[in-house]
């Protein structure tokens, strides 16, 4: 009997680092598979701003500085690579939309127009689903570098390469919030 003491130590060893391994997996897919649906809600939000900036253009002609100020910062998000150069373009993004929303309050008529309020009402859309994908993308991040910091997975983690991820977050609390659509 004391023969098999130490084969089944091994075994329950090599069972648990195969559960734990195969956890961390789970949590990167997860994680990835979040990322993903983030950047979907972002691929959309670019793609109806420059429907916003024509008509804003259509209204505002001498407002070409705010104007372009989206375009750049609409960029700036496109380019992203990592998660903390994609919630840097957010915030500057934010920000701009924001001064986009501002000026409708100086032009009437692009505030009446069903063209921008349609736009706007997209917009505040995405942003609910935006606010919703990162919401979950933070807590796969937050199980999995708890997981990744965590005694004794820590030592699956080291020994596979698993690295903690970065929290996709807003730096400033002014653009925590969405812009605010009136209507």
């Amino acid at each position: 009997m004391e023969g098999w003491f130490i084969p089944g130590l091994v075994a329950i060893v090599v069972i648990w680092a195969i559960l734990i391994y195969n956890k961390f997996v789970s949590l990167r897919a997860q994680g990835d598979s979040s990322w993903s649906d983030i950047d979907v809600q972002l691929k959309r939000r670019y793609d109806l701003i420059p429907n916003l900036v024509e008509t804003v253009k259509g209204y505002a002609t001498h407002e070409k500085e705010t104007l372009e100020g989206v375009v750049k910062a609409r960029q700036l998000g496109i380019d992203a690579s990592t998660v903390q150069d994609q919630a840097a373009a957010e915030n500057v993004l934010t920000t701009a939309l924001r001064g986009i929303f501002a000026l409708a309050e100086s032009y009437p008529d692009l505030k009446a127009s069903i063209n921008f309020l349609e736009l706007k009402k997209q917009l505040s859309e995405i942003e609910d689903a935006v606010q919703n994908a990162r919401r979950y993308y933070n807590a796969v991040v937050r199980d999995y570098n708890t997981k990744v910091d965590s005694f004794p997975d820590m030592a699956i983690a080291r020994l596979f390469s698993f690295r903690t991820r970065e929290y996709f977050e807003l730096d400033d609390a002014a653009e925590r919030l969405a812009p605010q659509v009136k209507f």
